[in-house]
This record gives C-alpha cells, structure tokens and sequence, in this order.
C-alpha cells in the first residue's frame, strides 16, 4: 500500500468509526429528548419498556465502544495514527501529487490541470501541528472522563458497585462530549478537502446541540449527520404516537 492509498484508508476508517459514533450517541439522546417533551411519545415508549431500554442501553454501550477505537492510542486505527500519517508523509499533497491523482481519476483533466494547480493550497507543518494539538486536546478528555467508563464498565466489568459506577459517570459532561464528537467530522472533512482538492484545511463548526437543532431544524440535503437523525427520530415517534393514540 502506498502512502497514498494509507492515508485514504485510515480517513475512510474514520469517516465511518465517527459516523458510527454520532449516530449511536444521538439516536440515545434524542429518544430521551423527545419522549421527555412529549407526553405521547413517553406513553407510547411505555407500552414497550424491556424494548426500548434494551435499544437505549445498546446505544449508550456502543458509543463508548467506538468512541475507545477512535481514540485510544493502542487501537489500530485512530485519530492521531491518521494525522501522524498525514504530517510525516507532506509530499502526498503536494501539487504534483494532487496533479497526479486528478489526472488518473478524470481523463478530460489535462485541459484544466494546470490552471487548476495554481491555486491549491500547500499544507505547511504548523497545519498538522494544530490538527495534532486539537486532536489532543480531545483525546484528554476522552481519557480523563471517559476512558475508565469505557473500559471498566462497557468494555468490561471491572466496576460494579453502584458507587463506583456512579463516581465514573458523575465526570461525564453531554454537551462537552457532543462537542468532541462533533470535532471529529471537521477534522475529517478539513482533511478530505485538502487531499482530494487542495483546499486549504479549515475546521467548520457544526451544530451539536439536541436542544437548538429541534427547535430550528435545518432542512435539505446540507443537513449534517446528527441534524437528519435528531429530524428522522423525532417525526417517527411523534407520528407513531399520534397514530396509536388515536386508535
């Protein structure tokens, strides 16, 4: 495999472990959002308790899972593997590399190639300096809050008395992990933007909170992940309640 083929590899791996990840996480936030706002919605979950605690505890026990594979270092394919790649292998996004993929992915590219490279953007060391940096800056939290309750109470049953359980779960935070979890899809972008088009590598925010996104719901096909989820979700159990409490 080549540099090249490397780096794709481990960003398509990403690309899927954070997808994974914010599904898993949102779906189980949702769920309680709206059975929490809605009376209907709570009754109708209600008919059906064993299911949907069975359902609610299968996401909150997968998105640790994921989140330990994306950022546990002895995890074969994580975030700081795919931007150490990036950062020690320069030359694959160089504009002679970019050149060369562009013209094996399009024939017809030879009649714009050249004017096209001379506005692509180079990357320079401080660019995956400051990826690393905030990549790391997650990983702290991942593996001061989140790391324990990953391993010794999803992964494995190291802790099992109330208070300890209690104790690891009283140093989460929902809003600080929807805000790394939500880094990730930046990062992934701002790097796909930089190998496929030489663009020049900018972290974009996006909306994490449940709470702002069903209020003002965006709409189209620019959604992002979480935003068609959080919409998906919630119609099917106001309009499921609706129908059976209407019978």
């Amino acid at each position: 495999m080549t540099r090249e083929q490397l780096f794709k590899n481990e960003l398509e791996i990403l690309l899927t472990e954070v997808q994974t990840a914010i599904q898993f996480f949102y779906a189980y936030l949702t769920i309680h959002a709206v059975a929490r706002d809605d009376r209907a919605v709570f009754l109708l979950l209600n008919r059906a308790p064993l299911f949907w605690n069975t359902n609610l505890g299968a996401l909150q026990t997968g998105t640790f899972i994921v989140l330990g594979r994306i950022f546990d270092q002895q995890s074969k394919h994580n975030v700081d593997r795919l931007v150490k790649i990036a950062q020690c292998n320069p030359a694959i996004f160089s504009k002679a590399a970019l050149g060369a993929r562009k013209r094996a992915a399009d024939q017809g590219a030879v009649a714009y190639i050249d004017r096209y490279l001379q506005d692509v953007y180079v990357p320079k060391p401080a660019d995956f300096r400051h990826f690393r940096a905030l990549v790391r800056k997650h990983r702290g939290t991942y593996e001061t809050k989140y790391r324990d309750l990953r391993h010794k109470i999803f992964a494995h049953k190291e802790v099992s008395d109330p208070t300890g359980v209690t104790a690891l779960f009283a140093k989460t935070n929902v809003r600080e992990l929807q805000r790394t979890l939500i880094f990730l899809p930046s990062l992934y972008d701002a790097l796909w933007s930089l190998f496929v088009n030489g663009q020049r590598p900018v972290l974009r925010s996006r909306r994490y909170s449940v709470q702002r996104i069903r209020k003002k719901p965006s709409q189209g096909r620019g959604s992002s992940l979480q935003e068609r989820l959080i919409r998906e979700i919630e119609q099917f159990l106001r309009a499921t309640a609706a129908v059976k409490f209407s019978e």
